[in-house]
C-alpha cells in the first residue's frame, strides 16, 4: 500500500498503539510486548500482509539497534573502565578526599551535590550511588546531616541533573535526537542547560525546605543511623515497569564492601602494597582524562578555528577514552599476561550491563521509529519515498487542534515525557517524546532540538529516579534508610518546580 495523502487504518493503528503504550507505563507495567504487538498490528494493517508484519517485528528492533548500537557501546566501555578501577580502589580514592571537608550539615548536601553529580556525569548514577552512599553518606551524617536530605540530594543530583541530561556517555540526548531528526549535541547542550536550571532550582528549593532539620555534628548520629534496619518495602517495587532496574541500580556494586558502614580505610588497605602507587595515579588520570575530553568537546563553542568534536565523534572519544584507561588500569592490576584475560572479562561484562540495562528499548523505540519515513523505510523494507511517516501525518491532520503558542507545545511534551516516566524508567518513553517534537515542531513554529529535550527532562526526571517510587530511587532510599515513599515527597515541590522553570527558560532561550 502506498502512502496516502489522508488518513488510513495504519494511522490510527499507530495511534492506538501509542494510547495502549502510554497506559502500560502508566500502570507502572513492562511496554516490550504491547511495543511488539503494536508494530505487528501497524505493518499489517500498512501492507495487509501477515509475512510482512511478522518479520516487521524483528527489523523494527534490529533499526533500533543500529541506530542505537554506538550508545550501547560506549555504555558497554564505560563499565568496564569502572570495573577496572574497582579492582584497583580507584574509585573510592577519587571521592574519599570530599570527607575531609564535611564539617557540618549544610556543607556535607552541597559537597554530596557536587560528588554525585561528577562521578554520575560521567559513569552515570550506577556507580555514583553506591559509591557516594559508601564512602560520603556515613561521614554526611556524622556532620549533621539528615539521611532524607542525603538520599534526596543524591537522587536529585545523579538521577536528576546528570541523568537527564547525559551529556558525556550520551544515552539520552541520543534516543531523542534519533526519534525527533535533530541533531544529537544540539539536543545535548541543550538538555545540560535545562537540566542545570532544573536542578539548580530542585536543590535550592530541596535545602529550603530540610536545612532546619540539619543537626550539629556528632558521632552519635553515625551510630544510631548504622543501627538501623533498611526501612521501606523496596521488593515490590523492584520488577515494576520498562526497565532492569536491580541491574541499574546494583551495576557497579561491590559485593564486598557493606555499603552502609563505609568503611575506606579497611577498602584501601585490601590493596596490595605494589599496587597503591597504580591505585593513586588513576584515581588522579582517570577524571583528568575526561576532564580533558569535555574541553575538546566544550571549547569550540567559545574559540574560532577549533575542530567541532559532535554527535558520533564526541561519543567515539569518551568510548575510546574509556577503552584506553580500562587497559591501562587493567595492565597495572594484574600485570601483562593477565590483562589479556582481564580486559576481555571487563568488556564482556560491560556489554551484559549495557544490554540488562537498556535492551528493552529496543523493541520499544522499533515501534515509535515506525512514526519516522527514514526508519519506517528500513523497517517495511522499501525506499524512503514510499514509507509512512505516521506520526507526522497524525500531527498533521490534527494541526487545527494544536496550540500556536510555544509554551503550550513545550509544557504538553513535557507532560507527556512525565508521562511516560510513571512506569519508573526514564529512558523508555524517549522514543515518544523525541518522535512527538519532532512532528510537532513543524506545525508549531518550535525547535524540535528544544522540544526533544523538554521531553527528555520530564521523562528522566520522573522516571530516572526523583519522583517515583519504584524507579531508581528505591536504591537511594535503601542506601540512606529511609522510607522510599519520603523521599519522593521531600523532592515532589522541588523537582516540578524545576521542571516548570527549565520549560520557561526553554522557550524563551532557544
Amino acid at each position: 500500500m502506498g502512502a496516502s495523502s489522508g488518513l488510513v487504518a495504519a494511522h490510527w493503528a499507530y495511534l492506538a498503539g501509542v494510547i495502549v503504550i502510554v497506559l502500560t507505563m502508566i500502570s507502572r507495567a513492562n511496554v516490550v510486548v504491547p511495543s511488539i504487538l503494536a508494530t505487528f498490528a501497524v505493518v499489517l494493517a500498512w501492507t495487509g500482509s501477515p509475512i510482512a508484519a511478522l518479520g516487521s517485528i524483528f527489523n523494527a528492533s534490529f533499526i533500533a539497534a543500529r541506530e542505537l548500537f554506538n550508545i550501547f557501546l560506549v555504555i558497554a566501555l564505560v563499565t568496564a573502565l569502572l570495573n577496572s578501577l574497582k579492582d584497583l580502589r580507584s574509585d573510592v580514592r577519587m571521592v574519599e578526599p570530599f570527607r575531609a571537608v564535611m564539617k557540618n550539615g549544610h556543607i556535607s548536601f552541597f559537597v554530596l551535590g557536587l560528588v554525585t553529580y561528577g562521578v554520575s556525569l560521567f559513569f552515570w548514577p550506577t556507580p555514583a550511588v553506591p559509591l557516594v552512599s559508601a564512602v560520603l553518606l556515613p561521614a554526611a551524617i556524622a556532620a549533621g546531616l539528615p539521611p532524607l536530605a542525603g538520599a534526596a540530594v543524591i537522587a536529585i543530583a545523579g538521577q536528576g541533573m546528570a541523568l537527564s541530561s547525559d551529556y558525556i556517555v550520551g544515552v539520552a540526548p541520543g534516543i531523542s535526537a534519533k526519534a525527533s531528526g535533530a541533531l544529537a549535541h544540539v539536543v545535548a547542550d541543550r538538555a545540560l542547560a535545562l537540566s542545570l536550571v532544573t536542578g539548580a532550582v530542585a536543590l535550592s528549593l530541596a535545602y529550603l525546605s530540610l536545612r532546619k532539620s540539619f543537626v550539629a555534628p556528632d558521632e552519635k548520629l553515625l551510630a544510631r543511623w548504622q543501627a538501623q534496619a533498611t526501612i521501606g518495602k523496596s521488593a515490590e517495587f523492584a520488577d515494576a515497569g520498562t526497565m532492569h532496574k536491580p541491574e541499574i541500580a546494583r551495576g557497579t556494586k561491590r559485593d564486598h564492601m557493606l555499603l552502609t558502614e563505609g568503611d575506606v580505610e579497611r577498602e584501601l588497605r585490601d590493596l596490595e602494597r605494589s599496587r597503591v602507587k597504580w591505585s593513586k595515579l588513576f584515581a588522579l588520570l582517570t577524571p583528568l582524562a575526561f576532564l580533558i575530553v569535555v574541553g575538546l568537546m566544550v571549547l569550540p563553542m567559545f574559540i574560532d578555528g577549533l575542530p567541532a568534536i559532535k554527535g558520533g565523534a564526541a561519543a567515539s572519544l569518551v568510548g575510546g577514552m574509556a577503552s584506553l584507561l580500562m587497559i591501562c588500569a587493567t595492565l597495572a592490576m594484574y600485570g601483562p599476561r593477565k590483562m589479556l584475560d582481564a580486559s576481555a572479562d571487563h568488556v564482556t561484562e560491560g556489554f551484559v550491563f549495557a544490554f540488562r540495562a537498556m535492551g528493552s528499548v529496543l523493541p520499544i523505540a522499533g515501534f515509535f521509529f515506525l512514526g519516522a519515513g527514514e526508519t519506517a523505510a528500513g523497517i517495511l523494507g522499501v525506499p524512503v519515498a514510499q514509507a509512512p511517516s505516521l506520526l507526522f501525518e497524525l500531527v498533521h491532520s490534527a494541526q487545527a487542534w494544536i496550540p500556536s503558542s510555544e509554551y503550550a507545545v513545550a509544557f504538553g511534551v513535557l507532560i507527556v515525557g512525565m508521562i511516560t516516566g510513571v512506569d519508573g524508567s526514564g529512558f523508555a518513553g524517549l522514543p515518544l517524546t523525541g518522535a512527538l517534537s519532532g512532528a510537532l515542531a513543524p506545525v508549531s513554529g518550535a525547535d524540535a532540538a528544544t522540544l526533544a529535550a523538554v521531553g527528555q527532562m520530564g521523562s528522566v526526571w520522573t522516571g530516572g529516579g526523583t519522583l517515583i517510587p519504584w524507579s531508581s530511587l528505591i536504591a537511594i532510599a535503601c542506601f540512606a534508610r529511609v522510607p522510599v515513599q519520603d523521599a519522593v515527597r521531600v523532592m515532589l515541590v522541588p523537582v516540578v518546580a524545576g521542571l516548570v522553570a527549565s520549560t520557561i527558560f526553554a522557550v524563551v532561550v532557544f
